[in-house]
């Protein structure tokens, strides 16, 4: 606005109280006219401001095909920044972001009756509550703590077997100045093992996790720790080696020890991109677990016993890919798979009313996942997911008291395969009118037990406040 204008107003202002006898109609007037023209200014620069805003929104729009393919990089980045000092803007204000995240679900099956022959569930595996639920609603702070470390706390709500829960989902510390790409976390933390694990469940392309997550992770696999990790300092490749030492009081470890570095976790991730339209991610980590009295369902627990506990070693070795191409035109394509390979060892006690049994279990069980999600615009995305399931393991009575034959034990454990390979074909198509909601329609076939689960569910996730990247 121009500054002569606004004085002159001012001055003709405050000129007329005192000489209003002397001021004649032409002075008035003129003021006025100047206060038009002050109108007519302003008018003009809201103008030009919202025809910024717009051009801005149509560049934001046009990015989001570059953005698909350079997420890499920003990981690559991300974790470099992790050796150097970062801004203290935000020391004393941190980023506090609420996200609500709930539905409708229906089955033809009884969820209650969920399970995998050969592998019993621990941890929170398990279908959604029937019926409208309150799913996961996250509340996050993160911020600086000071120029060495940055810390992060997410509490987390949802419903379970129709009650609330109120957990602490991750609670960690990251520094921030070691040097040569090094990083350390510790707290609490979703591992690195596989490639979807580390997201946050409103980040995942479908309303559930892939059977083989539900069987080999409990759902979703986080524990107390450390993490050391290393990232390469490539300008075209993306290279990050890691290690974690955890607790292991969280399925697939479990027991009431809970010693620091029952469970430990290797991993390696590599990525680059493909021109200036694709990238691509390719991992491989191996979680070895001391498990001592894990719990977990079995049909012993359904009829009344008590759940049957394993004690010993637990080798989980995971293969994951990911690769992301933008088609233009605000479309995209992102397929994305992991393979994963369960060794078992050790030793399964359960109790019923007459008496006790105890068996040698020796498992071997693999399982797999494929997904494509394909973008036909920025506000719609369909997607397909086929995951399947096997078990092989040698079961041995070691002492049987209960008065059942030993076979009966044995389907009752839940830890007998029975040579059909549970697998599950899911859909879905989502809208996001903003980047901060979407509304998901999924429907799944699921033949994972003796009777196809038709499974249909409506998913919600509103965004409120500063939430950051998510990883690659």
């Amino acid at each position: 606005m121009n500054k002569t204008l606004v004085n002159a107003a001012v001055v003709a202002a405050l000129y007329i109280p005192m000489n209003a006898s002397s001021a004649g109609s032409d002075d008035i007037a003129e003021l006025k006219r100047m206060i038009e023209q002050m109108k007519q200014q302003h008018a003009q620069q809201l103008q030009a401001l919202e025809y910024r805003v717009q051009r801005a929104e149509e560049r934001a729009a046009a990015a989001e095909d570059t953005a698909q393919v350079t997420e890499t990089k920003v990981a690559a980045v991300e974790q470099q920044v992790q050796a150097k000092p970062r801004s203290g803007d935000n020391s004393f204000n941190p980023a506090i972001s609420l996200v609500l995240q709930g539905g409708f679900a229906s089955y033809s099956q009884d969820p209650e009756d969920f399970h995998f022959a050969g592998m019993p569930l621990g941890g929170e595996a398990g279908l959604m509550d029937e019926g409208l639920a309150l799913w996961e609603t996250e509340l996050t702070a993160s911020a600086n703590i000071d120029n060495l470390f940055f810390g992060q706390a997410t509490l987390g709500l949802h419903t379970h077997d129709g009650e609330i829960e109120l957990d602490v989902e991750e609670a960690f510390v990251d520094t921030l100045s070691l040097p040569a790409g090094l990083g350390l976390r510790f707290g609490r933390f979703y591992s690195s093992v596989g490639y979807l694990n580390e997201h946050h469940t409103h980040a995942w392309d479908f309303a559930d996790a892939p059977l083989v997550y539900q069987a080999f992770l409990g759902g979703q696999y986080r524990d107390d720790g450390v993490r050391a990790s290393w990232v390469a300092p490539l300008d075209s490749l993306y290279v990050e080696l890691g290690a974690e030492a955890l607790r292991g009081n969280a399925y697939p470890g479990g027991g009431n020890a809970g010693d620091f570095g029952a469970v430990r976790n290797l991993f390696a991730k590599v990525g680059g991109d493909i021109g200036q339209d694709s990238s691509w991610q390719v991992g491989v980590s191996h979680l070895n677990s001391d498990v001592s009295e894990r719990s977990a369902g079995g049909h012993a627990h359904d009829h009344g016993g008590e759940s049957p506990v394993f004690s010993g070693d637990s080798d989980l070795t995971v293969f994951d890919a990911v690769w992301k191409t933008s088609l233009g035109g605000n479309r995209a394509l992102i397929l994305q798979g992991e393979y994963l390979l369960r060794n078992e060892d050790g030793q399964v006690a359960l109790s019923e009313g007459a008496g006790d049994a105890s068996f040698i279990y020796d498992g071997e069980q693999e399982g797999w996942y494929l997904q494509g999600i394909f973008q036909f615009n920025r506000q719609w995305r369909a997607g397909l997911r086929y995951d399947r399931l096997s078990a092989d393991n040698d079961l041995a009575m070691i002492s049987n008291t209960t008065g059942e034959a030993d076979d009966d034990i044995f389907e009752e454990s839940g830890y007998q395969s029975s040579g059909d390979d549970p697998h599950r074909w899911t859909t879905m198509v989502d809208w996001s009118p903003s980047e901060f909601s979407r509304l998901r329609l999924q429907y799944a076939r699921d033949d994972s037990r003796e009777k196809t689960d038709d499974q249909l569910m409506l998913q919600y996730i509103m965004t409120l406040g500063a939430h950051g990247a998510h990883r690659y």
